[in-house]
């Protein structure tokens, strides 16, 4: 299942508890997804924005993304913890991706994504950053 897809899901998942109240964010989670939510709109522009910019930017603006969701996971328990898990693991290709050459047997494993791979994750952290907008202006 592709980035764009499992982030879908999940983001379907998270307002039908919100709607059906099986998960009712606290003021603490309401509090820590706005944060969130901010930090993934810092850290992925709008596409316009983003596709200009050079691979080794657009791979480290990713993987801010990545560190905003760990840092807010640390930090929390119950429904929120389990939704930004979900994104860390929709996102986890990521962490495999470089965007400088290297030597295939030297590169820990890691790939040079594609320029459509960037433009899907990024698509992917505007949905979560669209998602987490929603169920916290409520």
């Amino acid at each position: 299942m592709d980035m764009q897809t499992t982030v879908a899901r999940l983001a379907e998942e998270a307002e039908q508890q919100i709607r059906d109240r099986v998960w009712e964010l606290t003021p603490g989670d309401r509090g820590l997804a706005v944060q969130v939510e901010a930090g993934l709109r810092e850290a992925v522009g709008p596409p316009d924005a983003q596709e200009v910019l050079p691979e080794k930017d657009r791979l480290e603006h990713l993987r801010e993304v990545l560190a905003v969701l760990a840092i807010a996971l640390a930090s929390t328990h119950g429904r929120l913890a389990w939704f930004l898990s979900g994104a860390i693991t929709a996102l986890e290709p990521v962490l495999h991706w470089r965007a400088l050459p290297a030597a295939d047997d030297h590169a820990f494993g890691t790939v040079p994504p594609t320029p459509e791979h960037y433009t899907e994750a990024e698509d992917a952290v505007r949905r979560l950053q669209a998602t987490l907008a929603r169920i916290t202006a409520g």
